[in-house]
């Protein structure tokens, strides 16, 4: 039976709001599918970004009326590079292409994302991933899920036995930003039993949540990269933090992620 986004004017549960987005994540990625396979080749910075607008605006033109007939008075962030506090209220916040530049080199590593956030706290996220069909959700106080089974993070207690990812800084950053990820990777060579780099951040905290690695951090992260991936760290049982150990917000200039046997290693490393 095919799926079908059913709206009424009756309001609806969150947990019914993670139903209708999982669909809506799930019919945009089907799109997104249907484009991959080639590299796309570009000559120029210009014709990049034009090559990457064109899959975004591929999965929003699905998920954005869809999303909105959820939750109309919702306002609503498509940048994935914005950072920062969002104004009072609900905001979905959404990657229509998570890990774009990757589809377009035939490259398997991106996914849709789409997260309801309730007064800056995700409540609700959905993030599906079109080449193998899987799709992780996440609801606070209720748990995160792959394809409706439940995630846990990893049971490890030593940093030194544990897989560690971090994500790139992105195009133009700050030098300052760039050498903290360059120093912060060769600390964890030496504490860490290997070492991933690669975007997007999303399916490293997807590997959090599930248990495959133990940790991942970021500096200047973005909100579209990290909320998702924080809620559903959080809710299968992981911390989340700056990287100095102190609380996150999307406001926090790094971001880490991890298992809570080896967080405190972690945030020890990061602040060599």
């Amino acid at each position: 039976m095919s799926e079908t986004l059913q709206t009424t004017d009756v309001a609806v549960s969150d947990a019914d709001l993670l139903a209708q987005t999982a669909i809506a994540v799930r019919a945009a990625g089907s799109a997104l599918r249907e484009r991959f396979g080639e590299v796309v080749r570009h000559q120029s910075r210009e014709e990049l970004m034009r090559a990457l607008a064109v899959n975004d605006d591929t999965a929003l033109d699905i998920l954005r009326p869809r999303l909105t007939r959820l939750r109309p008075d919702a306002g609503w962030v498509e940048d994935e590079l914005d950072g920062g506090a969002l104004p009072p209220g609900e905001w979905w916040v959404v990657d229509p292409a998570e890990g774009n530049v990757n589809h377009l080199h035939a490259l398997p590593e991106w996914a849709v994302t789409a997260t309801l956030v309730r007064e800056n706290q995700p409540v609700l996220t959905a993030v599906h991933l079109p080449l193998t069909g899987e799709t992780y959700t996440a609801l606070t106080g209720a748990g995160a899920r792959l394809d409706g089974r439940p995630l846990h993070v990893s049971q490890t207690t030593d940093l030194g036995l544990s897989i560690v990812a971090t994500s790139q800084a992105r195009p133009d950053e700050d030098e300052k930003v760039v050498r903290r990820v360059g120093s912060s990777i060769t600390a964890m060579l030496f504490d860490a039993l290997v070492v991933r780099a690669a975007v997007p951040a999303t399916l490293h905290l997807l590997n959090v949540a599930a248990g495959r690695i133990d940790a991942f951090w970021q500096f200047a992260g973005a909100r579209a990269d990290l909320l998702p991936g924080a809620l559903l760290v959080t809710e299968a049982g992981g911390r989340i933090s700056d990287a100095e150990g102190r609380p996150w917000t999307p406001q926090s200039q790094s971001f880490l992620a991890a298992a809570p046997g080896v967080h405190a290693e972690a945030v020890t490393t990061l602040s060599r």
